[in-house]
């Protein structure tokens, strides 16, 4: 498994926000937001590969019980769930982060044992894609991929979930509403303590612009305003 990055921190985003975690990062992504916040992982993906054992040996190192499974988009690694599952028989909280677009035909299944005890699942709105002319055809590759409601309706049956909506504009909320709905928002499908709507930013100043507008609206729509907390602890910097 090619992994950037593992480290101890807190946290930042969502409902476990504040929570000491230790995260493993894998390198390598099958999207290419425009406004990704780890282009080691994505644009220009970093890092070594490591076997599970070696992963678990640095968790295990590490004095937080909650471990992140992050990315990049870690799915795309048959080993990220392998990790999991021995995670979790060891004792450990899981979240997995994904954009929920690719899935182990091993994840989600009758009778599969659980990979994670937290899915965290980010959606892709139409705003993250990159511009057309950007090389290698990413922008049509990106938008092909971005939206696959049968990988996130099988993630959400896989256990407890949340879903996270990277927020910068009044079009990007109507567009996530409308994901929403689709997906059963109000009846049924999706529960609304399970969506979170984050202001997208990479300052503690773009942060505040997107929140002044974006957290009313949560408050109004009865969902979760998750800000990227760890963005103003310790600002845009790795290994937070």
């Amino acid at each position: 498994m090619n992994v950037a990055e593992i480290f101890a921190s807190l946290q930042g985003e969502g409902l476990l926000a504040g929570t000491p975690s230790t995260f493993v990062r894998a390198s390598g992504c099958n999207l290419r937001c425009v406004w990704c916040d780890t282009p080691y992982t994505s644009w220009e993906p970093e890092g070594r590969s490591l076997t599970v054992g070696e992963i678990l040996d640095r968790v295990r190192s590490m004095p937080p019980r909650h471990a992140v499974v992050t990315g990049g988009e870690p799915l795309l690694f048959p080993e990220a769930v392998e990790l999991c599952r021995l995670l979790r028989r060891e004792g450990w909280h899981v979240t997995v982060e994904t954009a929920g677009t690719v899935l182990s035909e091993r994840v989600g299944l009758p009778g599969s044992e659980l990979i994670a005890d937290l899915m965290s699942i980010s959606p892709k709105l139409a705003s993250s894609g990159p511009p057309a002319e950007t090389p290698g055809g990413w922008a049509g590759r990106h938008e092909a991929a971005r939206r696959r409601d049968d990988v996130l309706r099988r993630l959400m049956a896989a256990g407890a979930y949340q879903l996270k909506f990277v927020i910068d504009s009044p079009a990007d909320l109507a567009e996530s509403l409308a994901w929403l709905a689709d997906l059963g928002l109000g009846t049924g499908g999706v529960a609304a303590d399970r969506v979170c709507l984050m202001p997208q930013g990479r300052s503690a100043e773009e942060l505040a612009r997107t929140a002044a507008w974006l957290e009313p609206e949560c408050s109004r729509l009865g969902v979760h305003f998750a800000p990227r907390h760890h963005v103003a602890w310790f600002g845009h910097v790795r290994g937070t």
